[in-house]
């Protein structure tokens, strides 16, 4: 299985090793390695990080997306390399990196079936914004957050709340749902890393739900020891995608007898892979907002999948 890679990207300054340090405390039993980038000779960042993760490697000399491509590439088979191989792999971008350089590295065919792309996290540095509203035309800042799956607004302490909600407004205009004022609130650990909760169990139970580590959403777990039918199957994630967040799982057709495939859904970014070996029964996680998302209807609804769609 490959192992799931999360970059967190930002403007210089906006704040991505606090955010990063804040993950890591929450990590509990993950095994994250930590790829670290800054600008310049020393690498504070890697120090910094250091006493928080599984592993840290730094990348000094910060571009990620041009001269150190290569570089970034020779560090992930040094971590995959390591006799204990890490739950989750996450990459700190250097400020002055256009992320699209490592989700293109992380392409490469050398790479593509040990690591993945699971999400991007652009932090955005709301006080510099709003004191500066130019920022928000640089093209830089605007390619960190098209990137971005989330975006975690930090030092937002000290601000007009019409400056916040103007923030997020432009943000909701360039179709960005899933933002997060980390001084109010802690990104949810669960929605990030969500791959590492027991989703591999044995299938026939089926749970209430899973925690998350934040009130604002809720998630479901569900299994089911039978093949479910495609079409219901597509129906029935269509349904549920403007409430959720994530959802991971594995799935077997009836249409496709032998063969199982992995869902991967963060925010509007979906793909349905087929697995080298196959796996018996399915298996889905899903994270929602809880004002929306309701785990009873959604059981309800994912207990469709098991019917023929006409």
């Amino acid at each position: 299985m490959s192992i799931p890679v999360l970059v967190v990207t930002g403007f210089l300054g906006a704040g991505k090793t606090t955010l990063i340090n804040t993950l890591l405390a929450q990590a509990q039993n993950r095994r994250i390695s930590a790829i670290v980038n800054d600008f310049g000779a020393i690498n504070i960042d890697a120090d910094l990080i250091a006493g928080s993760a599984d592993s840290v490697v730094g990348l000094q000399n910060g571009c990620i997306c041009c001269t150190l491509q290569g570089d970034l590439l020779r560090t992930l088979k040094l971590v995959l390399s390591r006799p204990v191989r890490p739950d989750h792999i996450l990459i700190e971008a250097s400020g002055v990196a256009d992320p699209r350089g490592i989700t293109e590295a992380l392409m490469d065919p050398i790479l593509r079936d040990a690591v993945r792309l699971d999400a991007v996290v652009a932090v955005v540095d709301a006080d510099e914004v709003a004191s500066n509203p130019q920022r928000r035309q640089d093209d830089l800042w605007r390619a960190q957050v098209a990137a971005a799956d989330f975006i975690a607004l930090a030092k937002t302490a000290g601000l007009a709340p019409g400056e916040i909600s103007g923030l997020r407004a432009n943000l909701g205009a360039q179709n960005k749902a899933m933002i997060f004022d980390t001084g109010e609130e802690t990104m949810p650990i669960d929605a990030l890393f969500v791959t590492n909760r027991p989703l591999f169990a044995p299938a026939g139970s089926h749970g209430d739900g899973m925690p998350v580590d934040a009130s604002r959403f809720a998630a479901v777990e569900w299994q089911s020891e039978e093949a479910i039918h495609a079409g219901a199957f597509q129906a029935v994630i269509q349904a549920l995608s403007p409430m959720l967040i994530r959802a991971k799982g594995i799935v077997n057709f009836v249409e496709k007898p032998g063969n199982s495939f992995l869902l991967q859904m963060v925010g509007r970014r979906a793909s349905l892979t087929r697995l080298s070996q196959s796996q018996p029964g399915c298996r889905l996680v899903l994270i929602g907002e809880a004002a929306i998302f309701d785990p009873a209807a959604v059981r309800g609804r994912l207990a469709d999948m098991s019917k023929p769609p006409f």
